[in-house]
């Protein structure tokens, strides 16, 4: 989706996981103009390095606010990112809906990035959600980005009042080396930011969860090197 049609380049609130397509949607949204207000949500992921990531990442982007918000989707579980007792995949990406996914996890976190930028009387939210190599999430979707900004406009004050909040996904039709080659058009340092769903016990990146292999994927093809080091490589 794109900026709201009045073309406003003020306040934005950027969904920041920690992840590299977070920070480079974030990054680009600063170069848009926006001053930026990011949101981190703590749902008791496995993987919580990325909350220290998002907050490295908030600094260096100069955020007017960063808001870490608890949100323990561990009681939930039905994910390997939620739920102990579920491995995290190694084998690579397949056709299915990964164990991965986390129920309705884009619709929640956009929902409350909603409510912030509502309350902040920011007019444009930012999102890192990408559909070309991505692990298969549906709400990584355009379309339901798309039903999502919809939804927006009828549920809230601001929509209704004719002040319609856009969801921009700057990396929705990116690969995985398009977006590598943005961070570094951008110049940002990509070491600041984390992907792997299973850190290992020594604190790097495990390199074959799907996440993992995407990224390294994606600097491989752009041919530029990752700022973050890996426990092992995939065979």
């Amino acid at each position: 989706m794109g900026l709201n049609a009045d073309n406003r380049r003020d306040a934005a609130v950027v969904l920041l996981s920690g992840g590299l397509d977070s920070m480079v949607s974030a990054a680009l949204a600063r170069e848009r103009g926006f001053s930026l207000h990011a949101l981190t949500i703590d749902y008791g992921q496995r993987h919580r390095i990325e909350i220290e990531a998002a907050r490295n990442i908030a600094a260096m982007l100069g955020c007017v606010r960063h808001v870490v918000l608890p949100l323990d989707l561990t009681v939930f579980g039905g994910s390997a990112l939620t739920d102990d007792n579920i491995d995290v995949p190694t084998c690579g990406v397949g056709e299915d809906i990964p164990v991965t996914y986390v129920p309705a996890r884009n619709i929640v976190f956009l929902s409350l990035t909603l409510a912030y930028a509502e309350a902040a009387g920011a007019r444009d939210i930012f999102i890192g959600v990408n559909a070309l190599d991505y692990s298969g999430y549906p709400d990584c979707r355009p379309e339901f980005i798309a039903a999502f900004e919809e939804m927006a406009r009828l549920g809230t004050k601001a929509g209704v009042e004719g002040r319609a909040t856009a969801i921009n996904a700057p990396l929705q039709h990116m690969s995985k080396a398009e977006i590598a080659a943005e961070a570094h058009r951008l110049g940002l340092d990509t070491g600041l930011s984390w992907s792997c769903y299973a850190p290992s016990p020594t604190g790097r990146a495990c390199g074959v969860c799907d996440s993992c292999r995407l990224r390294q994927k994606g600097f491989a093809e752009a041919g530029l090197e990752d700022g973050i080091s890996y426990e092992r490589h995939p065979d």
